[in-house]
């Protein structure tokens, strides 16, 4: 790949990560080095510059082996995904690729379903994940899924209803629960309303209008709050009860890093750290 196209700190991170590539550059999920490179290469100028992303925490996320990030959604757009993603590869003393579990809707889309699954996105199905946990992979999760993006402005940091599925698949296959906080992103996108039947022409759930038109995001600085791993005993065949409590006790230590993101970034910019106000 060429070197005006790729990353210097992408192309390392990219090479010192554990996956099996093939000679031809391909693991055995079909994940290409090149596509990688190119993709996150589009991502790091958005992460250092545009969002200027800043990471707490990061430590908890464990060098190796099977893991969950599961973490708030918001911002009518998926980028806290996105950088969530950046933060793995380069904001890690020891790079992960993030692989996160995709809305169905988007893989209806030619272009957009072959990059995903070249660079690791795929559609969000229980044996995709089961089958990524069992090889040792890192997966981003977010329980809240598209109702999380779809979060109105007002509603801002407000945790809707979890699904409850992952709890059952980490126990099921003994994986940590990573929880994290995606500071910034409802005021990239203030979303105020939903252009709803544009949305269903390109088969998307909703298009974020935005209080200055646009659904594009601005360029506000980001933070990210890993906490301490959460890791639940059992098989994962347990009664609702059970999951249900376990659920809840992932979704509060979420919106505990969110209270306490939020009180920092009041904190930085009432000393000037970063421009703007939050509330």
């Amino acid at each position: 790949m060429s070197d005006v196209l790729v990353d210097a700190q992408v192309a390392e991170a990219i090479r010192r990560l554990e996956l099996p590539f093939n000679r031809y550059g391909l693991d055995p999920y079909g994940i290409s080095r090149d596509h990688l490179e190119i993709f996150f290469s589009m991502l790091a100028p958005f992460y250092r510059t545009y969002f200027r992303v800043r990471c707490f925490g990061q430590e908890h996320v464990p060098a190796q082996g099977r893991v969950m990030v599961v973490g708030n959604h918001s911002g009518g757009l998926p980028v806290d995904g996105a950088m969530v993603l950046a933060s793995l590869l380069l904001g890690l003393e020891s790079p992960r690729l993030g692989q996160g579990m995709v809305e169905k809707f988007a893989n209806r889309w030619p272009f957009v379903s072959h990059w995903f699954s070249r660079v690791g996105q795929f559609t969000g199905l229980p044996e995709h994940a089961e089958r990524l946990l069992e090889d040792e992979r890192c997966l981003m999760v977010f329980p809240e899924g598209a109702r999380g993006t779809g979060k109105l402005y007002r509603d801002r940091y407000k945790l809707v209803r979890f699904g409850s599925g992952f709890v059952r698949l980490a126990m099921k296959t003994n994986t940590p629960i990573v929880p994290f906080a995606f500071i910034g992103g409802e005021e990239a996108i203030p979303t105020v309303r939903h252009l709803k039947g544009l949305a269903k022409m390109i088969g998307a759930p909703y298009i974020p209008l935005t209080s200055y038109g646009l659904p594009l995001p601005l360029p506000v600085a980001c933070q990210i709050f890993y906490g301490e791993p959460l890791v639940f005993e059992g098989t994962g065949t347990e009664t609702d009860d059970v999951i249900l409590g376990h659920v809840q006790r992932v979704q509060d230590e979420i919106a505990a890093l969110i209270e306490r993101g939020r009180t920092w970034r009041r904190g930085a910019v009432e000393r000037g750290e970063l421009e703007g106000g939050m509330r």
